[in-house]
């Protein structure tokens, strides 16, 4: 099967701090680095630790877990805390038992990540499916595999019935996808063959990267009302006094 991958170029990992925008009950898209963008999983006793600590650290810190993909320099995952302060719990727990056993294994010290996590809200209705095929498909875009089940770290088996994952929580949108597992399933695998254009995989990654909400205006209007922090980015410059604009020779 060839899959229609396109080439998404990161943007780069640098930004000015900004609280992260964490909204309860709605969908994250989460992205981790390796610091220096060094591996974080180095062989498979690796990435099975990891998602059993993500197993447990989701259930105790109230995130249901749709879609991931770990990767060797990075991780991708799709969640929903049920409260704005498990997401950011969540991930210091499992740094804080993923980065000990890796730094004693591999004899090293220090941080394994490249800062901190980063994530932001998507829309459902637009961007959840789209959102876990690009997670699914990552590895096949990263050129560590042909197709997305012939890679084991990511949620791609379970989706397609080939196994069972009870790290993943099932969302509505997936189930809404066939009235039966087989066709579930079916059109699940049928939508990674269908790939993930261009423009929509540079809005996750830009999204996502820069921290501001991925959606519609009206979702836009309607996140804000749930959060202190900007949705979207501000007007660039600072705005002009009144002096300078009633100097302005333009006006």
């Amino acid at each position: 099967m060839i899959y229609n991958i396109a080439i998404f170029h990161f943007p780069g990992l640098d930004m000015a701090r900004l609280s992260r925008l964490v909204i309860s009950n709605q969908q994250h898209h989460v992205m981790q680095w390796g610091h220096d963008r060094q591996a974080i999983f180095r062989d498979s006793e690796d990435y099975a630790c990891f998602l059993a600590w993500l197993a447990e650290a989701a259930k105790q810190f109230g995130v249901a877990i749709h879609a991931y993909a770990l990767l060797p320099d990075h991780l991708h995952l799709l969640a929903t805390p049920s409260d704005t302060d498990g997401l950011g719990r969540m991930m210091q727990w499992l740094g804080r038992h993923y980065v000990p056993y890796f730094n004693r294994k591999y004899h090293r010290s220090g941080t394994l990540w490249q800062g901190r996590y980063k994530a932001t809200v998507i829309e459902s209705q637009t961007y959840f499916l789209t959102c876990c095929s690009f997670i699914e498909l990552s590895p096949v875009q990263a050129g560590l595999a042909l197709e997305p089940a012939d890679y084991a770290w990511t949620s791609y088996l379970h989706h397609i019935g080939a196994r069972h994952d009870a790290l993943i929580t099932d969302h509505s949108l997936y189930w809404g996808m066939g009235n039966t597992p087989f066709q579930r399933e079916a059109a699940h695998k049928q939508m990674l063959e269908q790939g993930v254009s261009q423009k929509d995989g540079e809005a996750l990654l830009h999204a996502v990267e820069k921290g501001w909400l991925l959606g519609s205006p009206a979702f836009k209007a309607e996140m804000a009302k749930h959060t202190t922090r900007r949705v979207v980015p501000g007007q660039r410059g600072r705005p002009r006094t009144q002096k300078a604009a009633s100097t302005d020779p333009a006006t």
